[in-house]
């Protein structure tokens, strides 16, 4: 059954997560342009979206996440991971760490310097403050009145003010924010709350806005291809209870699906790698090499210290007491480790001293477990995860099937090159030094993983890294920005795709490459300066 939904729309957005909440608001607020926004997922009425340590229960869980799982990784010793996305409003915000971090300067420096105008420091520096409220208040670094909330956290732990002053002993500075374009530092992680509730771009931007006559939201929405006529995007083809729906635009259809789900809708579209989509029995609309390629993640190294004489959530989450007094300070106060971002504390560093800028970035957490969706130990510990921020290997994501519910074949060639491998080792030998360090003497740090065992050299360190290595969930460049004359490039600079009219990629999947932090606020900023271009093309 095929049925065609009423009206033409001047934009349709596909996808409601952390880009699309900010588009559809951006593009909605002119009376006169009618914007469609369509999402794969549901609404965000379960309590585990909006209580910060729901985490726990969301990743894992099919009510909330897409279930993806990488192919066979040679890199980590031939183990798969687990690769969660968000299946809601809100997408990976409403699931995620909630961390604010924008990156390096030099990060967005490289873009412009790769003859991407518009996109240096200077020039995005803006598009963050604008979307920013922001507890330090306004400043040339933040902004007001936007709405992306921003805190600090609402918990302490000493074992964390312990590694803090560890790191500050191994010569690394103390800073207060993150946020400044030079992250190398120690500090408390800024989070993505208000008053303890986690603070998703969907309760920011889509939620105020959904009132607007001129805007209307679809969940539970299947997108399955952009349809193009005559080289132009004129619409998209949905399924939607068992029904397919064609919906009209007159103007745009922007992809905000993010670097797994715009690739799945370009290439049922016929649009990528040729031999690709041929091989599938897929009609090639537009031969576009990049489009699922180029994929970078932040892979970290889960190194956990089991510790003594000092509080941390393991043993706290196993003490019913203690557990029941969580819940209680939470509703009376909304603080306490309900309030936790998977991770607290923060460093910056160099894997070695050649480096130019820092390379790594630790996540420290007081609790540890096997993985994310399993039970805590029993044990006390703490995990202290390094992650090479700016990788070499690159991945590949592409339809495995030309069904709209067939599973990606996401492979992201993990430690892939001798420089991953490098730092990989060096960000280990960087881990063991820090838990070395007289601060934390007192609480008698033990290796459990990698473990005692593994030696100091290249070869055990990487493969090391090779078995407690996991993604930290920053999958980004597989619709990468480019000039014209790069054959991987699928958007140019205003995210404008090649080669097919009206139809743009505003989403994580257009980073060239990837930013050296957390990957969700930069992932809003492109959709409030993609917005922008919308607007400014269409006048």
């Amino acid at each position: 059954m095929k049925k065609r939904l009423e009206g033409e729309y001047d934009y349709i957005v596909v996808g409601a997560g952390t880009a699309g909440c900010i588009v559809a608001n951006r593009l909605s607020a002119d009376p006169r342009r009618r914007v469609l926004l369509l999402e794969a997922g549901g609404r965000d009425n379960w309590i585990w979206f909006h209580i910060p340590v729901g985490y726990l229960f969301a990743i894992g869980n099919p009510r909330s996440d897409w279930m993806f799982k990488t192919e066979p990784q040679a890199g980590l010793n031939g183990r798969a991971l687990a690769y969660p996305r968000g299946k809601v409003i809100g997408g990976s915000s409403a699931i995620n760490a909630m961390i604010s971090m924008r990156g390096q300067a030099a990060d967005y420096d490289h873009w412009r310097q790769l003859g991407l105008a518009g996109w240096g420091w200077g020039d995005v520096r803006p598009a963050f403050r604008r979307l920013e409220d922001h507890f330090l208040g306004e400043s040339e670094h933040h902004g007001v009145g936007g709405g992306w909330r921003i805190e600090a956290p609402r918990i302490s732990w000493d074992v964390l003010d312990a590694v803090a002053d560890a790191a500050s002993e191994m010569g690394i500075r103390k800073i207060p924010d993150f946020n400044t374009g030079d992250n190398e530092g120690i500090s408390y992680f800024h989070v993505n709350q208000k008053r303890g509730r986690r603070w998703s771009s969907a309760r920011g931007f889509l939620k105020p806005v959904l009132s607007r006559a001129n805007l209307r939201l679809e969940t539970d929405v299947l997108a399955d291809r952009v349809i193009v006529e005559d080289g132009k995007a004129v619409g998209v083809l949905y399924s939607q209870n068992g029904v397919t729906i064609e919906a009209r635009t007159k103007g745009e259809v922007v992809l905000c699906s993010g670097s797994v789900g715009s690739v799945q809708v370009l290439h049922r579209s016929g649009i990528g790698p040729g031999e690709w989509l041929q091989a599938l029995g897929i009609d090639v609309v537009r031969d576009s090499q990049g489009v699922g390629r180029n994929l970078q993640d932040h892979l970290q190294q889960r190194a956990i210290y089991k510790v003594s004489g000092v509080r941390t959530l393991n043993e706290t989450y196993y003490n019913l007491l203690r557990r029941a007094w969580m819940g209680v300070d939470y509703a009376l106060r909304r603080r306490g480790p309900l309030t936790m971002a998977p991770s607290q504390l923060g460093i910056f560093t160099r894997s070695d001293p050649h480096q130019e800028r820092a390379n790594i970035q630790f996540h420290v957490q007081p609790l540890s477990l096997d993985k994310f969706g399993e039970p805590l130990h029993r044990f006390p510990a703490i995990t202290v995860a390094a992650c090479n921020l700016r990788p070499t290997s690159r991945g590949t994501i592409r339809i495995g099937a030309p069904g709209a519910d067939a599973a990606p074949v996401i492979d992201p060639n993990y430690l892939s090159t001798p420089e991953d491998r490098q730092v990989a080792a060096d960000a280990i030998r960087v881990t063991r030094r820090l838990m070395r360090q007289p601060a934390l003497a007192r609480f008698h740090p033990a290796e459990y993983l990698p473990g005692p065992s593994v030696g100091d050299d290249d070869a055990a360190l990487a493969k090391a890294a090779g078995d407690i290595g996991t993604t930290i969930f920053h999958p980004v460049g597989t619709n990468k920005m480019g000039l014209a004359s790069d054959p991987l490039a699928v958007v140019d600079e205003r995210l404008r795709l090649y080669g097919v009219d009206g139809l743009r990629v505003v989403d994580a999947s257009i980073m060239p490459t990837i930013t050296s932090g957390n990957t969700n606020t930069p992932t809003a900023m492109i959709a409030e300066k993609g917005a922008a271009l919308i607007v400014e093309d269409a006048m």
